[in-house]
């Protein structure tokens, strides 16, 4: 499918009234998916009062539209919910210069969880893990009587891990790791409810205490990984050369990948376009921000999550790795009408789908940050978005937004006070005449 989103400067340019009539047509939603994703009927007070406790209302973010995004030769509209100006836009773009060599490729791993069992107070803890392991296929056969559901489905217990935790601030205890295969869930409630159901038994077979049983967020089982190459050629803009482009870019990863002060804000940028689609869609992206800030430190030191470089044909090439634990039925992705809407917008039909896209989108958002802060510098494009925050914040009517926005950056001087004195020296004007 050829999509009409990738003309952005006709899509950039409609009323969102007409972007969503344009969504409408060229995906086949649903008069009620329209008015999900507009807002008009989102979440409502009931819902969201069977959602978390105290609930006094519903609070909104802006819902954009990611564009030209081809990923593994399937057209995806990325809806992003997030408040920053210029992620949105630097997505897009990444998206449409990576379309000149076939788009992003990803690939996603089994929905995998891993359920970790602490158990205390063992006298040989060696011996309580033999044990343990010798009794796997009985735990795992405990575990598959959960969720029947689920193992019609063709998820449940995979597998059982059992390590000795040697030094600890309270000695040597023992750790069960049941490996779970969660379907298109995000896990944890399967997950969690699973390894309750295993402690008394396991606390019988080692004479031991369990104490924690719970999910880890740090789902390296449930990896996914993006690849693109982005032409040399099209690197270029401005002043700048596509060479000179493409090394900044090699050059500005190099850093994070050596120096954990700038890669915590290289890996952000990254979360920067995971985040937003996962809210989109009712994920818990505090989980995978966990789980990817964790993998980003398996190796004893923070580093990038993503790669860049050059091949053989002197193009860039970009990757990132990561755990990904998403789920496309349960939690508030089942209840929230717009997080529905939003995975079908995308066509997404599987949680390994959904973290396809994901990475894909992570990836892009970091190359548009490490494209800007090797050229022009961050500020410039962000500041320009930021502009009209400016403006609306200082007052301005709107009628007023887009020249006041125009005079800010003529000005090179993106303040509230600047924008709140231009406005007064107006309206002074329009009073006088």
């Amino acid at each position: 499918m050829t999509s009409n989103l990738n003309n952005e400067d006709k899509f950039y340019n409609l009323k969102p009234t007409e972007r969503l009539a344009r969504l409408k047509n060229q995906y086949n939603l649903s008069a009620d998916d329209v008015k999900a994703l507009s807002g008009e009927h989102g979440l409502s007070l009931e819902s969201a009062d069977h959602m978390i406790e105290n609930v006094i209302g519903t609070f909104s973010l802006p819902l954009g539209i990611a564009q030209n995004f081809l990923i593994n030769g399937r057209e995806v509209p990325v809806p992003m919910v997030v408040e920053e100006p210029s992620i949105v836009a630097g997505a897009s773009f990444m998206a449409k210069l990576a379309r000149g060599s076939g788009g992003f490729f990803a690939q996603g791993d089994a929905p995998e969880m891993i359920g970790q069992i602490q158990i205390l107070d063992l006298d040989d803890p060696h011996a309580a893990r033999q044990t343990l392991l010798d009794q796997k296929a009985a735990l795992l056969e405990e575990a598959a009587r959960v969720d029947p559901v689920l193992i019609q489905l063709g998820g449940g217990p995979r597998d059982l891990d059992v390590r000795v935790i040697q030094d600890s601030p309270i000695g040597a205890f023992l750790v069960a790791h049941l490996v779970y295969d969660v379907v298109d869930a995000m896990g944890a409630n399967a997950v969690n409810t699973a390894v309750e159901r295993l402690a008394p038994i396991i606390e019988r077979m080692t004479g031991g205490r369990v104490l924690l049983r719970i999910l880890s967020n740090l789902a390296d089982r449930r990896l996914a990984r993006a690849r693109v190459t982005i032409r040399t050629a099209d690197l270029a803009f401005g002043k700048f050369n596509g060479e000179t482009v493409r090394d900044g870019i090699i050059q500005a990863w190099a850093f994070a990948a050596a120096d954990p002060y700038r890669a915590a804000t290289h890996n952000k940028g990254i979360m920067n376009g995971i985040d937003s689609v996962l809210i989109a869609t009712g994920n818990d992206w505090r989980a995978v921000e966990a789980g990817a800030h964790a993998f980003a430190a398996r190796g004893g030191r923070y580093t990038s999550l993503s790669t860049w470089g050059k091949d053989d044909a002197g193009d860039l090439i970009g990757t990132l790795e990561m755990p990904m634990a998403v789920g496309t039925i349960g939690g508030a992705t089942r209840v929230h009408p717009t997080a529905q809407a939003s995975l079908r917008l995308m066509g997404v039909d599987s949680a390994v789908e959904l973290a396809e896209v994901l990475v894909a989108v992570g990836l892009a958002q970091n190359l548009a940050a490490l494209r800007a802060l090797a050229t022009e510098g961050i500020q410039r494009g962000h500041m320009n978005l930021h502009a009209r925050q400016v403006a609306i914040s200082a007052g301005a009517r709107h009628d007023q937004i887009d020249a006041l926005v125009e005079r800010l950056v003529a000005d090179g001087m993106i303040r509230v006070d600047h924008a709140v004195t231009i406005l007064e020296d107006w309206n002074g004007e329009e009073h006088g005449k």
